[in-house]
């Protein structure tokens, strides 16, 4: 998979710099591996969550954080939509249209 959003996450990792080596974490899975649906995604991050509209919610850090991400399985592209605290994804109103 490709991310196409990387500098979303160097962003916000200089911002909380206890999600650096998360954050890395989930980018060196995903650009290793080539998921074609959600079972595929469910064997990397077990705790990932389809919430509609190709959005695909992330745990990261032991659910201190959360990543949202639009995934196109056949392009091969993870767009990165938000990443925020727990308490910042709980506020988001309507997680389809991010």
């Amino acid at each position: 998979m490709r991310i196409v959003t990387y500098k979303r996450i160097q962003e916000f990792a200089t911002k909380h710099p206890d999600t650096q080596a998360p954050l890395n974490v989930w980018y060196h899975t995903i650009t290793a591996k080539s998921w074609q649906n959600l079972t595929d995604i469910k064997h990397d991050f077990n705790s990932v969550d389809y919430v509609g509209n190709h959005r695909y919610v992330f745990n990261i850090k032991g659910n201190a954080y959360r990543l949202i991400a639009i995934i196109s399985f056949n392009a091969q592209k993870v767009y990165i939509r938000f990443i925020g605290t727990h308490a910042a994804y709980g506020r988001i109103k309507d997680i389809k249209t991010i």
